[in-house]
């Protein structure tokens, strides 16, 4: 198990309640499951978390990747599809 903070952007912040949590997972799946777990009451932050873009280190990760195991702590950060641009 790895330490992993989780930073969310825009409307992933909003929907989060936070800017960054921590939780202790072996791989992005994971994580992201444990932030789901941690808002279980709350559907709408699950629909947000499931169409965010996703970065690992500064890395885009694509969503067939998350199962792969993580080798070190790490900084994901969650970004919402945003509007114009």
């Amino acid at each position: 198990m790895h330490r992993v903070t989780l930073r969310y952007w825009a409307g992933a912040r909003a929907a989060a309640g936070v800017e960054t949590e921590q939780v202790e997972a072996s791989s992005l799946a994971d994580a992201l499951a444990a932030a789901k777990a941690a808002r279980a009451d709350d559907p709408g932050f699950a629909r947000v978390v499931d169409v965010c873009s996703l970065l690992s280190s500064g890395r885009a990760v694509h969503r067939s990747r998350l199962d792969a195991p993580l080798e070190a702590d790490t900084e994901v950060e969650l970004l919402p599809p945003f509007a114009g641009g």
